[in-house]
């Protein structure tokens, strides 16, 4: 969860746009909750991060900005009200990613093993499946990729690569750069050796296509 001071507000033609203080990493289609500036508290579906003035909509319901006048780390929502010229604000923007792609049974299938519940072994399967799915929707985001629902895998490739990652990660309790194991003279393949696979199943460090 991060949170973003605001310094600036407008409303135009039933659009509003807060500024933030300092860069954000909001983005189209993802859910931020304002807090703390009367008119505009609740939670909304970001339409736009606009880097220049709004101006208003077209006769064609396009977004139009004045593109020169930079305003830069702003967010755009539907906010049916009154306009309101852009003016100094206060105020907090809430923004929670919590990515739900895989789940542990997705994990344990990979493992080939059901992992006892309640138990040490769980607690850490569940967070490296909490690390997994945020680790790759934001690798994906880096990326270019803006997937619109967390809660909904994006494609079977993305699904294997997250999958892959916890299990990797699950497997690394008690090692130092390879998987733990009980022979002294082990020679085995540093855990990392499977992360070209994943960031090609993520479709990370490759042009997004769109």
């Amino acid at each position: 969860m991060a949170t973003y001071t605001i310094v600036n507000k407008q409303v135009q033609d039933n659009y509003a746009v807060l500024q933030t203080l300092t860069a954000n990493e909001i983005v189209v289609g993802q859910s931020i909750t304002v807090s703390g500036l009367t008119g505009f508290n609740g939670t909304y579906t970001v339409r736009a991060c606009p880097q220049y003035f709004f101006t208003g909509e077209d006769g064609e319901d396009d977004l139009v900005y004045n593109t020169s006048i930079l305003i830069p780390d702003q967010v755009l929502f539907a906010l049916t009200t009154d306009d309101v010229e852009r003016t100094a604000a206060s105020g907090t923007i809430t923004y929670t990613l919590t990515c739900t792609w895989i789940v542990i049974a997705d994990v344990e299938d990979w493992l080939g093993f059901t992992v006892t519940n309640p138990s040490s072994d769980y607690d850490l399967l569940t967070i490296a499946v909490a690390a997994a799915n945020a680790y790759a929707y934001r690798k994906r985001q880096e990326a270019g990729y803006f997937d619109a629902s967390l809660s909904t895998v994006p494609s079977q490739d993305v699904r294997l690569g997250t999958i892959m990652y916890a299990g990797a990660l699950y497997r690394e309790r008690g090692s130092i750069d390879q998987y733990a194991s009980f022979d002294p003279l082990a020679t085995g393949t540093p855990t990392g050796g499977s992360m070209g696979q994943i960031m090609r199943l993520l479709g990370v460090n490759r042009p997004a296509v769109f």
